[in-house]
């Protein structure tokens, strides 16, 4: 009895019966690249795509290799767009919102202000019309994606200086992820500047930059941050969780066979509910051991938050004016959060606003 009859007509417990497990159809070997926007010392980030690339070795035992690159190995880190668009890459690992000077799309892809938090954005992505939606857009750069993982509600960010109300953003020239979190704080008198994360500490060093916003305790320790800028802000506004992607050449994965289809599909999975779980894991004592070492914590103002939320729905305004497409994963996006906010009252937030109340 060949492997298909014996799963056609038996499944998993006719194959025991039979005294052999299903073999694997024989592949030719597939190599690929992978080429990450980030540095190998960010083993949350950088390490969902090793995660994926060991797990694809795996899956199909030796058949399916894919070498990773840090930033800067084979190409800039904000270069593997391009790369993939042009046919030159099979793969990338990054975030989305970095090439929002391409169109501001790209930031729902990862986050956008007041936008979707991990668990809300894995739910529109997976359940929703999120992924279709933004598939359908990435199609026109030749890709198509898969998640790599979300950090979570992220951080405000470090500051040279206290930031007590508006009036103190003004002039403030901070490095910002990407996406429309830079014209949101435009309008609010930040200088917005956009550079890799292995730049940043350097250039707080020598005040050309006054502040700086990445992720959350765990990487922003690895980098350094709080050795240059004490004020550490909370929460990150802009990102209330920030998907990574997988970014697919769409004629290397179509000329995959069916199995490598499902095992980079998989293998995404695997990646993606790591990174995250890292990230909840390791935040909180990174950030006992910060503040142990005299970084000054503290939350924005509702001032603030109130002046970035009416700023970040003018900036919606304005782009959904300018593009249909915009406009409807927006407003799909928005229709989407309501709903998850409605659901969030009587579960997760009534919880855990009585579980932080208690001494455990």
């Amino acid at each position: 009895m060949d492997r298909r009859s014996i799963l056609k007509h038996g499944g998993v417990a006719a194959v025991l019966a039979a005294g052999a497990a299903p073999a694997v159809h024989a592949q030719a070997a597939v190599r690929w690249r992978l080429a990450s926007s980030f540095p190998k010392s960010l083993d949350t980030i950088f390490g969902s795509a090793a995660t994926f690339a060991n797990t694809v070795k795996a899956l199909s035992g030796g058949k399916f290799e894919i070498s990773i690159h840090a930033a800067g190995e084979l190409m800039p880190a904000f270069g593997n767009v391009d790369a993939l668009q042009q046919g030159n890459l099979e793969m990338a690992q990054t975030a989305p919102y970095y090439f929002t000077g391409k169109d501001p799309i790209f930031a729902f892809g990862c986050a956008v202000p007041f936008g979707l938090t991990a668990r809300q954005m894995d739910a529109w992505m997976e359940h929703g019309n999120g992924r279709k939606l933004l598939d359908e857009f990435y199609a026109k750069y030749n890709m198509k994606s898969f998640s790599a993982g979300n950090t979570g509600t992220q951080m405000g960010g470090w500051y040279r200086k206290e930031i007590k109300t508006v009036a103190d953003l003004k002039g403030l020239k901070m490095r910002l992820g990407g996406g429309l979190f830079g014209e949101t704080m435009a309008k609010l008198g930040v200088v917005a500047q956009n550079m890799p994360a292995g730049e940043v500490y350097q250039a707080l060093e020598r005040g050309t930059l006054d502040a700086t916003e990445f992720v959350g305790p765990y990487d922003d320790e690895k980098l350094g941050f709080n050795k240059v800028a004490p004020f550490y802000y909370y929460p990150g506004w802009w990102e209330g969780g920030a998907e990574l992607e997988f970014f697919v050449n769409t004629k290397a994965f179509e000329g995959l066979s069916a199995e490598n289809k499902a095992i980079v599909d998989a293998a995404t999975k695997v990646a993606a509910r790591d990174m995250t779980a890292k990230y909840d894991a390791l935040n909180p004592t990174a950030l006992k051991r910060l503040v142990a070492a005299k970084t000054q914590l503290k939350p924005f103002s509702k001032e603030i938050m109130d002046a970035g939320f009416k700023a970040a729905m003018e900036v919606f305004a304005e782009h959904e004016g300018k593009s249909a497409d915009f406009k409807k994963i927006h407003q799909d996006m928005r229709a989407f959060q309501r709903d998850q906010l409605l659901w969030t009252r009587f579960s997760e937030y009534r919880y855990d606003n009585y579980m932080t109340g208690v001494k455990l």
